[in-house]
């Protein structure tokens, strides 16, 4: 059967697309390549780390979403959009393997007056010369004239209660004015505000501002955090107080290291055309390294903790609290829980967890034990270590329990903790 849409990608970025297209009366079908998340779909069931729940899956179903593995199916739809994932790879360059499955899947079976949009956190220069040339090979139409090209940075923040698809302006970039109008025309139905960019690389851009945004100002806070920490000034306090400025400030906060989907990414470092003309920019690298520092901190923190109670980082029984990387989700995308429990295992230290959102955890391809009982756990444990703020735990009734919690998070009150 035909279809308004297909989402090619269903993880973080496709799934709630799809959501808001079935629930905007949009016939839509769910492609991926990987029959996992297709089998769980279609059975209901919400796939482990998405940003939906079973009830979401259920709703969609009803609502006429077809998930598929068929890639025939991607020849009966008017608008296509790909959200497959382009993590950066061991070079520190988005990989580009699904994305590039996505568009010879697509180009296989394009239709003249389709239009394509990109989704996927990549570098300026990827929808004009990678995909494109992709789509263009593999079904000999050509971009701009016989189907319509954009580009769309992906926006949603998960567990996010007050800003969705629909509050949420959605920038775009066509090839060419008729490309960006026909962007406009799909996405005018899933949200209230469509910004129009220049061209898909002004859009790519609009995404890599924002995500470097982020990590360069987290990783402020987390310099000032050390900062602080060594003049004995609260800096929980000094944010309170600083985010009263109603001007020239945006409030962030430290925590253990950064983690999620949006990566931080220098063009001055990358192949090809989306590479800039010798200007990296220095302080997205400088930033990376920051925080990529937090989770052996962290660490150092704990040591020095146990180490003034009489208590030695070997043997010492840690609970983590909250292994996400974002707070009442279960999404564990490069959460910094991974690397510290890591490296509290290599001090020797007996390392468990709990969080209300993962119930299985391994590390190293190794299980973590999960504590069943949260404030027996604390208790028993030489140290507790808050990495996640989820919104189920009573940090005033675990700081009377823990014989010794350190709060990353800033989540507890004051003087009830040790505090990053």
């Amino acid at each position: 059967m035909p279809a308004d849409l297909a989402v090619i990608g269903l993880g973080h970025l496709g799934l709630p697309l799809a959501q808001a297209a079935v629930a905007a009366g949009i016939d839509t079908i769910g492609y991926d390549t990987d029959p996992r998340p297709v089998t769980d779909l279609t059975a209901g069931h919400a796939p482990l780390d998405g940003p939906l729940t079973a009830a979401d899956i259920r709703r969609m179903l009803s609502g006429g979403f077809r998930p598929t593995t068929t890639p025939d199916a991607l020849g009966r739809v008017r608008t296509a959009v790909i959200c497959a994932p382009a993590p950066l790879g061991a070079d520190g360059t988005p990989d580009l393997t699904a994305i590039g499955d996505a568009a010879a899947a697509l180009a296989a079976r394009l239709r003249p007056h389709t239009t394509v949009l990109l989704e996927s956190p990549v570098a300026p220069g990827t929808t004009e010369g990678f995909l494109r040339g992709l789509l263009e090979d593999g079904s000999g139409l050509r971009a701009g004239r016989d189907f319509h090209l954009a580009y769309s940075p992906g926006r949603l923040d998960p567990g996010n209660r007050t800003h969705g698809l629909a509050n949420t302006p959605k920038v775009i970039g066509g090839l060419t004015p008729a490309c960006t109008e026909a962007a406009a025309a799909f996405y005018g139905r899933l949200t209230d505000k469509v910004v129009r960019a220049r061209g898909p690389r002004e859009a790519e851009t609009v995404k890599l501002l924002e995500t470097n945004f982020r990590h360069v100002n987290i990783a402020l806070v987390n310099e000032m955090a050390v900062l602080c920490h060594d003049l004995g000034v609260d800096l929980w306090d000094v944010i309170r107080c600083a985010e009263t400025k109603p001007f020239g400030f945006q409030a962030f906060r430290p925590g253990p290291g950064v983690g999620g989907h949006g990566v931080a990414l220098d063009p001055g470092y990358l192949p090809g055309a989306g590479r800039t003309p010798g200007h990296p920019l220095r302080m997205v690298g400088l930033a990376r390294e920051i925080n990529s520092r937090m989770p052996r901190y962290v660490i150092q923190r704990c040591a020095t903790l146990l180490n003034e109670h009489g208590k030695s980082a070997r043997g010492a029984r840690v609970l983590l609290l909250g292994v996400t990387y974002k707070p009442d989700l279960a999404d564990r995308q490069d959460s910094p829980a991974t690397e510290i429990a890591c490296r509290l295992s290599d001090l020797g230290a007996a390392v468990s967890y709990h969080d209300p959102y993962i119930h299985d955890w391994r590390v190293r391809d190794r299980p973590v034990p999960r504590a069943d009982s949260l404030y027996e756990a604390a208790a028993d444990a030489d140290l507790t270590l808050l990495l996640q703020h989820h919104r189920t735990y009573d940090l005033q009734g675990l700081a009377v329990k823990a014989q010794l919690l350190l709060d990353t998070r800033g989540a507890t009150p004051a003087g009830a903790a040790y505090r990053l």
